[in-house]
């Protein structure tokens, strides 16, 4: 009945948060030249962002790529997610004003010269943009600048970024994210989308909802923000609008002997539509994100399956226990007393200390950090705070709370290492505080190295790695000494049995209790409830789609918990009753393995779902890959390790031992 309210809550949210805009972000009024107010502006500002592609891990700035540039030094400020994401905002040079129409308007020319070799280096990184499909990314009151068109099943896709061309290879086929058209045709020709269709649909004023805001019906809220990108060879002879008309595909041939000449322009256009609120702008975005009704129905099936399983588990397992416990009292309570047998027996021995118990503390607290952190992530993506409109907030929530996370971190390894009877406990703290965030830093830092190597937008700036630094060194790490000093200070954890001095001989074991077939088998319930997910997280990741499920997201992450600990009970259960009492690496390892499941995952969706080229985007991937993995390693085990370490007390001491 919980898991089934929360069910209920969680789907009440998502069609709830439907109706409501991101918290905090008001709303913009534009108003026609000459007609502006204090809550009423004429121009519409147009943003442009970093051009990434589905091909290369790699992405660019907008004026790494030869295009038409404004002033930079009025750029927005972006936030540490932003940075971290690689996302570089900057002002465009399009003038557009509200309801002003303008046709096939110049923007600049760029001319390419085969005997100058600048431009003809601008000119190969301009081909090798289109060969690889970079993406424009352009913003227009904090809303993607959409690119609509028909895909299968009669269905409208509306992406948020549109390609800087189209390459038809020398088999004279068109790539397939391009737009395809019968003017494609010639063989290694790369077509320059060089101009675009603005079309900007707003809610007029003249709606009573907006209250003092109204002016006379001349003003509006934009609701969607739509253009069509077409290749153009402009006649110089032509002027305005009729330079526009009929004019053939700007192809620049695959060899450069001739001098190529590239003329970008623009339209806007606006329209009114009265029917959708601007707290529903977003739904169009949303709503044409491919696979959605399947992600739907995929996740209620999985749902379903994974609390059904959920429940036979601790059902089997509640009785099994429940029957153990009444027979070993009964036995004790007789005069006829036989000898004790199960996972009784190892009683003596099942609270001994394990090796290496100080990389279990460690990694235990940064599990623990890391459990906070998601949950609280989590819960304020569902409440609407860190949805697609607010950029960069996912990751700068993340990185925040794992930066104030220290002090548990701290605190749950020094309790650990206290229990399993350690002395080093300054080692202790200092490792708990670097040895898991340098290992992921080194990570970063080398690909960041990359990244500069190849003047990607990705490459963290200098200024923002030294604040990485100081929020590592200045506050993470005071936190976690604090959190460590009261986990030192309090009292050592008390078992409910005692230890024996002269450890019990395990006995041989099965094939089925053997410590690695347990733990391949541990990671694969946990993992079956996340993978379907997983594909559209990683979707946003590599494959650049947004990214808003949090509701479900959620829910599963709940769900991965629950399954996490009630798999490590079941295989920690049967390893007692065969009088192996190793559980402390194990527990952490049943659970932890789902980690290896999800690396297996990656490859394969690298492998069957990306067109990564180039060995540095490769090796970016694996990169990252490895970090999250690593991530997901401690989070799982920690999980496991703690249901276990409450299981295995909880038993021990409701049944009476000499």
């Amino acid at each position: 009945m919980y898991m089934l309210s929360l069910f209920g809550v969680i789907i009440a949210q998502l069609v709830v948060s439907r109706a409501f805009y991101l918290p905090g972000l008001a709303p913009v009024t534009y108003c026609e030249e000459g007609k502006t107010t204090d809550t009423c502006k004429s121009v519409i500002s147009l943003y442009v962002n970093k051009l990434d592609s589905v091909e290369s891990v790699i992405p660019y700035e907008y004026h790494s790529f030869d295009f038409c540039v404004s002033d930079e030094s009025s750029s927005p400020v972006e936030n540490l997610g932003q940075v971290v994401f690689g996302e570089r905002i900057r002002p465009s040079p399009y003038k557009i004003s509200f309801n002003k129409v303008e046709e096939c308007k110049e923007l600049c020319k760029k001319s390419y010269d085969p005997k100058k070799p600048d431009e003809m280096k601008k000119l190969a990184f301009l081909k090798k943009g289109i060969m690889l499909n970079y993406q424009h990314h352009w913003i227009i009151d904090n809303m993607p600048v959409t690119w609509c068109y028909d895909v299968e099943g009669d269905q409208k896709y509306c992406s948020p970024g549109f390609p800087i061309g189209c390459y038809v290879t020398k088999e004279s086929k068109a790539k397939d994210a391009c737009v395809t058209s019968a003017e494609f045709h010639k063989p290694d020709t790369y077509y320059v989308f060089n101009h675009v269709d603005i079309t900007l649909t707003y809610h007029s004023s003249t709606d009573a909802d907006w209250g003092s805001v109204v002016t006379s019906g001349v003003g509006g809220r934009l609701i969607s923000a739509k253009l069509e990108p077409k290749s153009m060879k402009h006649d110089p002879t032509k002027k305005g609008a009729d330079a526009c008309k009929n004019a053939p595909a700007m192809a620049v041939p695959g060899e450069d002997k001739a001098k190529v000449d590239i003329k970008f322009t623009y339209s806007v256009f606006f329209q009114v539509n009265n029917n959708i609120k601007w707290s529903s702008r977003w739904d169009y975005i949303l709503d044409s994100m491919p696979h959605t009704n399947i992600q739907w129905f995929s996740i209620m099936n999985s749902l379903v399956i994974v609390l059904f399983l959920s429940g036979m588990v601790a059902m089997i397992l509640l009785r099994t226990l429940h029957k153990d416990i009444a027979r070993y009292n009964q036995m004790d309570n007789s005069e006829d007393a036989q000898e004790e047998f199960g996972w009784k027996l190892v009683h003596g021995d099942v609270f001994r200390p394990p090796r290496k118990g100080m990389l279990l503390s460690i990694f235990l607290g940064s599990g623990v950090q890391i459990f906070f952190m998601s949950m609280i992530t989590l819960v304020f993506a569902c409440l609407g705070f860190l949805s697609p409109a607010n950029r960069g907030a996912l990751m700068t929530c993340s990185l925040v709370l794992y930066v104030c996370l220290g002090t548990p971190a701290g605190y749950i390894s020094a309790r650990m290492y206290k229990m399993f009877g350690g002395e080093r406990w300054k080692t202790n703290v200092i490792m708990t505080a670097f040895f898991c965030p340098g290992f992921v830093f080194s990570l970063f830092f080398i690909m960041n190295l990359i990244l500069w190597a190849k003047g990607s937008s990705a490459a963290i700036p200098f200024g923002t790695l030294v604040a990485l630094l100081a929020l590592w060194f200045c506050v993470s790490t005071p936190l976690t000494f604090v959190g460590a000093y009261f986990g030192f200070k309090k009292r050592t954890v008390e078992h409910p049995v005692r230890t024996n001095q002269i450890p019990r001989q395990i006995p041989d074991q099965s094939f089925y209790t053997k410590p690695l077939p347990g733990i391949f088998m541990g990671g694969v319930l946990p993992f079956g409830c996340i993978f379907i997910q997983l594909f559209f997280i990683l979707n946003s990741i590599w494959s650049h789609q947004m990214y808003y499920m949090f509701g479900f997201l959620f829910l599963v992450f709940v769900i991965l918990i629950v399954t996490c600990s009630e798999a490590t009970i079941l295989l920690c259960y049967f390893h007692l009753c065969a009088e192996d009492y190793h559980w402390w690496w194990r527990s952490f390892l049943t659970s932890g393995f789902t980690a290896f499941y999800l690396f297996i995952y990656c490859i394969h969706y690298f492998v069957a779902k990306l067109d990564i080229e180039g060995a540095a985007s490769t090796f970016l991937y694996l990169g990252y890959t490895t970090i999250m993995v690593f991530l997901f390693f401690l989070l799982t085990g920690s999980i496991g390790f703690f249901a276990c370490f409450w299981f295995v007390s909880k038993i021990y001491s409701v049944v009476k031992v000499d």
